[in-house]
Formats: structure tokens, C-alpha cells, sequence
């Protein structure tokens, strides 16, 4: 077993040393933070020993296996993680300055939030000219980046019935969809959903708020293989 713990110990410092970094700053709260390739190749590598140790008939089998779960569970951690980080600045760099929020939900989850009415005038599912160039750029990344999949969900203020604004948040994330389909972003790696007026992120008795709950919010996913 002590072999299996210096091995792993090679195996994360490794890892951190062939990432760009180890480290990415927290977009909301400043603060310095582990990488999602990182993470991921700890995760792997510790479910791969895991695995390997309870397969094998003899002890020294089960150390031989572990070791190589190890390794293996090191790799495909790190490139998924590894996958999202440059597609999270990708996103970040493409999008500076747009009004398109980047969040970084999960490890292997961002999500696009058009927000401050960009995109949908009032009771409309019409997407503004103003959003094409922003709809542009994230087409180009999300071409560039193949292997994750996007769920796109439409939001509304409060104005109107429940079922009217449910319908019009399942057409904007429909029209979205559509937009980024001509986009050659591939129709199979996207689905839609409305959440109607549920979700408010803004206070829906002013104007601003209102606009600031006309939004659709893209989340990429990894790929279902």
C-alpha cells in the first residue's frame, strides 16, 4: 500500500505539471482556485486505484491493478476537466465585454446567461439584430468545442399568464437553437427548454428588472458518448 500512495502522489504531481496551471481565479469571488483538469485527474486517479483494488485474486494483483486504474483514471480526468477549462476561457476571452455572463456552475458545467434584455424585446420571442455578433462568437467556440452538449433554457418576466409565459420562454430558447444551428453548431448536440416566469433573477416590478428576466441561458454539459 505504500508503494500505491507514492505512486499516486507521482500520478497528481504530474498531472498539475503538464496542466498550463494548476490554479484559475474564481470569476465571482477573486479568489485563487484548484483547475478543473487538476481536480479531475485526483478524482480519476483515486476511482481508478479504487476500482483496481477490488478486482485481482492475489494482493499483489490487486496493488498491479489499482496502479494501473490509477493511471488510467489520471487521464480521462484530467482531459475532461482540462477540456472545460479551455473552453471556459475560450468562452471568456470571446465574449469580454458582450454582456453574456460565463458562470462556472460545476467542474464539467458553464453556463452562458444572456441577461439586462439582450436578446428579447417585451412579450417577444424575436431575437434582437444587437445579439448576432455575441451569437457569433459563441458559435464559433461551441464549433471549436464539439464534444459538449447544451441545454438552452428561455426565461420571462412576470407579465402575462403562467402558460402564455411558458410558452414564450420555449419559443426563445427555440429561436436560440435555431440561430446556432445556422451557425453550423450541430442541432443534435442541442436541447431546449421554458421556464415561463419562475426563475426571476431581477425584481419584476421595474422595467430594468423586467428586461433583466428576458433572458435564455445556454448550459454545456459534457457529451454523451
Amino acid at each position: 500500500m505504500k508503494k500505491l500512495a507514492l505512486f499516486l502522489a507521482i500520478i497528481f504531481s504530474l498531472t498539475a505539471c503538464e496542466s498550463t496551471s494548476t490554479q484559475r481565479q474564481n470569476a465571482t469571488t477573486g479568489e485563487m482556485e484548484t483547475n478543473s483538469a487538476t481536480q479531475g485527474a485526483i478524482i480519476g486517479a483515486v476511482a481508478g486505484a479504487i476500482a483496481g483494488l477490488a478486482t485481482g485474486d492475489s494482493a499483489k494483483e490487486r496493488r498491479r491493478r489499482a496502479i494501473v486504474g490509477a493511471a488510467g483514471g489520471a487521464a480521462v480526468g484530467a482531459g475532461v476537466g482540462y477540456y472545460f477549462d479551455q473552453q471556459e476561457a475560450a468562452l471568456r476571452q470571446e465574449l469580454l465585454n458582450s454582456g453574456v455572463q460565463v458562470r462556472r456552475v460545476s467542474e464539467n458545467q458553464l453556463v452562458l446567461v444572456m441577461e439586462n434584455g439582450i436578446g428579447f424585446q417585451s412579450d417577444s420571442y424575436y431575437l434582437d439584430t444587437s445579439i448576432y455578433n455575441t451569437l457569433n462568437g459563441v458559435a464559433r467556440i461551441l464549433v471549436e468545442y464539439p464534444d459538449t452538449q447544451l441545454l438552452i433554457t428561455g426565461h420571462t418576466d412576470s407579465t402575462g399568464s403562467d402558460s402564455y409565459n411558458q410558452t414564450l420562454s420555449e419559443k426563445r430558447a427555440n429561436s436560440v437553437r435555431a440561430y446556432l444551428s445556422g451557425q453550423n453548431v450541430a442541432a443534435t448536440r442541442m436541447m431546449i427548454q421554458g421556464m415561463g416566469e419562475r426563475y426571476p433573477i431581477c425584481e419584476n416590478n421595474t422595467s430594468t428588472g423586467r428586461r433583466c428576466n428576458r433572458r435564455v441561458e445556454i448550459s454545456i454539459l459534457p457529451l454523451n458518448k
